[in-house]
């Protein structure tokens, strides 16, 4: 029965598999009996011997499975040496072998961070290879849960943010829709500082704001949820444009983790009868509007500096006008710096207005797909690029057609 239970676990996956194990002993007679038990039972293990813990330290991680250690060395004592093998390599599985055959001991190496205690005089070759087989296994499977609660955690942090920067429209009008579109640089895991909202009043006048935050990770991330919650109740609450901006210029100021942090945004404001509007720009590439009179980049007289290098003074805004049916398009400009070929030439505003006029020139075409352009636009963008681009990048489409 014994021999049957060996040979089922011999059988189980892992249990051949070549592995490195780097053995700690001072002692020459033990360390020659170890390396005979496990020459008989684990052909598999690639054994390295090392007499003192300073140079397990020097020899790892170096792509080792498992430690096996003993407790009595020259230059450590007692457990000690675990925690520091633990920090010289904590993927690394560790197993205590040692003389001292001692319950409460092993309880405690194993709070350590040991995989398994085994005392020296109450094993042979069989018993110590599936100690160590087992450790490896047990670390791997800690490795994985650790990995998985790492990724839950960042995920629900990512959550949080995305509801910060990428929030629900609060729009009403039938003729209006918002199409949104987030793409972190590099398909990051966390979202980057770029952020959007957009507010219908009660009297029907509709803003618009979209933004990036310099840099990328969850302080930008933060602070562009800041900003944009501090603009949707500046807005919701009534003020004027220039009061806003100037509010959210301090807000940065004061929330910013960094001297050198900056926004850049684009505000875009569209009367009830949505035939006119404003637009403020701060540091921001202007928006792309087709209506009536087709397709182009808005041309704008007044653009104040990004929020957080200089006091802009007097925010001035510059007037929009509408021709019937209309779509905008707002874009941070992580859709416009990709590079076109293997040089450096990027793509730009002229550019941009060339590749979303291949979807047809007229606000009709925009208000038919709106989703399926934004994907297709991201798609030739990343294609001229090279790939993935690197800067995050967020989009607003915001078209208006007649009432359903």
């Amino acid at each position: 029965m014994v021999a049957m239970r060996r040979e089922l676990d011999d059988a189980r996956p892992g249990a051949t598999e070549p592995a490195q194990l780097l053995l700690v002993e001072d002692d020459e007679g033990d360390a020659i009996l170890v390396q005979e038990l496990l020459t008989d039972a684990a052909p598999h293990l690639h054994v390295t011997r090392v007499g003192t813990l300073r140079a397990a330290e020097e020899t790892l991680p170096g792509g080792l499975d498992c430690v096996l250690l003993d407790l009595g060395l020259p230059d450590s004592i007692g457990l000690e040496g675990v925690e520091r093998l633990r920090r010289a390599a904590p993927d690394a599985a560790v197993v205590v072998l040692t003389g001292d055959d001692d319950e409460h001991r092993g309880v405690a190496a194993l709070s350590s961070g040991a995989q398994d205690y085994l005392a020296k005089g109450a094993v042979d070759g069989p018993v110590l290879a599936r100690a160590i087989r087992y450790a490896i296994e047990r670390r791997r499977a800690e490795r994985s849960q650790q990995e998985l609660l790492q990724a839950r955690l960042a995920a629900r942090e990512n959550a949080r943010l995305e509801r910060g920067l990428l929030p629900t429209a609060l729009v009403r009008d039938p003729r209006l829709e918002l199409t949104t579109g987030y793409r972190p640089g590099r398909r990051r895991a966390l979202l980057g500082g770029d952020f959007y909202d957009a507010v219908e009043l009660d009297d029907g006048t509709l803003h618009v704001i979209i933004g990036d935050v310099s840099g990328h990770g969850p302080d930008e991330a933060a602070l562009g949820a800041c900003l944009r919650i501090a603009w949707r109740a500046l807005t919701l609450a009534r003020r004027p444009h220039e009061e806003t901006l100037a509010l959210l210029q301090q807000m940065l100021e004061h929330e910013r983790h960094a001297p050198d942090m900056f926004a850049t945004l684009c505000v875009v404001e569209a009367a009830p009868d949505r035939r006119s509007g404003e637009l403020f720009l701060a540091g921001h590439p202007p928006p792309v509007l087709v209506d009536g009179r087709g397709l182009r980049s808005l041309e704008v007289e007044h653009v104040s500096p990004p929020l957080g290098f200089v006091d802009p003074g007097r925010w001035r805004g510059n007037a929009v006008a509408f021709d019937g049916d209309w779509g905008l398009l707002l874009y941070t400009d992580g859709l416009i710096e990709g590079r076109v070929g293997a040089g450096t030439e990027r793509l730009g505003t002229g550019r941009l207005v060339e590749l979303l006029a291949r979807h047809g020139r007229t606000p009709q075409a925009y208000l038919d797909r709106p989703g399926p352009l934004l994907d297709e636009l991201v798609e030739e963008v990343e294609g001229l690029h090279g790939g993935e681009l690197t800067d995050d990048l967020a989009m607003v489409l915001v078209t208006c057609g007649a009432a359903s």
